[in-house]
């Protein structure tokens, strides 16, 4: 049974699987067979991409994870002892069916009080950054995840789980093509990373210029609105001028990057696309940006606002309201709700717990706790309605 009964549908916008060895291997082409490897390397498993060793996932297998919101206390309250990350994580788990099958994962969604989900994969944030030299190979690879995905997971499992197939940017047509062969097998959203889109002839450019808006434009025409969740967003290169490393380690922070990156790619790709007016050129597009956290909101507008009023002429509307339109914001639990849902109105604040990953909640509806002092249709709207309504399930939902 859920900690506790909710008396209206919760739709928790943050899930993830954990992916097997073959999600990026089962269905490459054979031109692309040796993109994508897993090694032993002192007895432990190592992904291997064109070549290079990835440590950006200590354990790519999966076979053995942290325990869902093992780090919540530490998200909550910090780390006054100064424990070590192997610490904070505590004692690993052996991967449950539920964290790799979705019949096994609707039984614990029910357990855990939670009637949807938006699904996404974990292991796949590597791949974009990894191969950005070679646009047709990162197509190739994409499509060979989704095709596992829709076989292992479907994208609309019964109605309650939502898996979200990603769709590269670098050459507009394959994206063109890749969604409408996502929508074709029930897509109800995609996921695009938040970061510059990689070019043909290196080098990258902004997915706000009007070269992408065949792709927003063909999401909007589909009714599904594109998620853009926490990942590799190519920042670790910005930082390695000042830290020098190799590739990014989340889970192997230090206290320089974790300050220096703090939400920088998320809000440098909404300054994207506002700035360069795909929100504009677009005006019904939607946005869910999941696992970014709310924090960045407040300063991201002024900034905003700021540079309209200096430079208007630059700006085919205000950008704040063009924002307020079209993203809608998934708070860290330790946001400050009355401030954001204030700021964007509760009809743009979702709910997302992160289960069942480390820095997640343990318990996802405890969320609603945070919401203390909003009022109860506003609570309704973040744990679930806003959701229902953009995925089209048919819910009451008060106004």
């Amino acid at each position: 049974m859920p900690s506790r009964e909710l008396a209206f549908p919760v739709f928790d916008a943050d899930n993830h699987f954990y992916e097997p060895r073959e999600a990026l291997t089962k269905f490459l082409p054979d031109h692309a067979k040796n993109a994508i490897d897993y090694v032993e390397v002192r007895g432990r498993t190592k992904i291997v991409v064109r070549g290079v060793i990835s440590d950006y996932i200590p354990n790519p297998t999966f076979d053995v994870v942290a325990r869902p919101g093992a780090q919540e206390d530490y998200y909550r309250h910090g780390n006054p002892e100064g424990k070590s990350f192997r610490e904070v994580m505590g004692e690993p788990m052996k991967a449950i069916p539920a964290f790799r099958e979705p019949k096994a994962r609707l039984e614990v969604m029910d357990d855990l009080g939670l009637n949807y989900s938006l699904m996404f994969p974990t292991l796949a944030s590597l791949v974009e950054e990894r191969m950005k030299d070679d646009p047709e190979l990162t197509h190739d690879v994409v499509h060979a995840l989704n095709e596992w995905m829709y076989e292992q997971w479907t994208f609309d499992y019964e109605g309650r789980i939502f898996s979200t197939p990603v769709i590269t940017l670098p050459i507009v047509d394959r994206a063109l093509e890749e969604l409408q062969w996502c929508l074709e097998r029930g897509a109800k959203t995609v996921l695009v990373r938040p970061a510059p889109v990689p070019s043909l002839n290196g080098g990258s450019r902004s997915f706000g210029f009007e070269e992408f808006d065949p792709f927003w434009q063909a999401c909007v025409e589909a009714g599904i609105p594109v998620s853009m969740h926490a990942s590799d967003s190519g920042y670790a290169e910005l930082l390695n001028t000042w830290e020098p490393a190799k590739e990014f380690l989340p889970f192997r922070p230090t206290s320089f990057r974790m300050a220096a990156m703090g939400h920088r790619p998320i809000v440098d790709a909404m300054m994207a696309l506002n700035c360069h007016g795909a929100l504009t050129r677009n005006p019904d597009v939607r946005i869910l940006s999941i696992e970014n956290g709310a924090a960045w909101v407040p300063g991201m507008l002024s900034d905003l606002s700021s540079v309209y009023k200096k430079m208007p002429q630059e700006f085919l509307e205000d950008p704040v309201a063009a924002f307020k339109r079209c993203v809608y914001i998934s708070p860290f639990w330790e946001d400050n709700f009355l401030d954001i849902v204030e700021l964007m109105g509760a009809d743009r604040v979702v709910f997302g717990s992160d289960w069942p990953h480390p820095e997640g909640l343990q318990d996802p509806i405890s969320y609603v706790d945070d919401l203390a002092g909003l009022p109860q249709a506003d609570v309704e709207r973040i744990m679930g309605g806003n959701m229902c309504e953009l995925f089209k399930i048919n819910v009451p939902v008060n106004a």
